[in-house]
């Protein structure tokens, strides 16, 4: 894309004040950057992905609230995480993870392996032990 063509779009990035540094052509054909205060097609992107985000902590809201799942799944969701990255940050393997999202076994957990959830997710063991579905962010 030339340096002239670089989007300058209303967007995300513009509303914060800052700009996105792009990779352009110049006039002489060369590499160069330029900033950008957004474009359109990376906003429909993101609005889409925050979208699909939001279904999922909600479904996830919703399926600890049926007791299909432990609050592990929810606050997972709410926090951005897969399985592997809550694996890394708890140091267990993500098969124990996938077993103690189930609601039986959630119910059955020491105060030890809770308070690794607990700082992973960034709340209280309370918070942990005590979600049953409602609003929490």
């Amino acid at each position: 894309m030339k340096k002239s063509e670089v989007p300058q779009d209303k967007g995300r990035v513009s509303e914060k004040g800052s700009r996105e540094l792009y990779y352009a052509v110049d006039d002489n054909g060369e590499y160069t950057t330029a900033l950008s205060t957004g474009w359109e097609a990376k906003n429909i992107v993101q609005d889409h992905t925050m979208q699909e985000i939001q279904e999922r902590i909600d479904q996830a809201q919703e399926d600890v609230k049926a007791g299909v799942v432990s609050p592990i799944v929810y606050f997972m969701e709410l926090r951005r995480m897969d399985w592997q990255i809550v694996s890394d940050y708890t140091g267990m393997w993500k098969w124990r993870i996938k077993r103690h999202a189930k609601p039986m076994v959630f119910a059955k957990l020491n105060d030890k392996v809770l308070q690794r959830y607990a700082d992973t997710f960034e709340i209280t063991i309370e918070e942990l032990k005590n979600y049953r579905g409602e609003e929490c962010k």
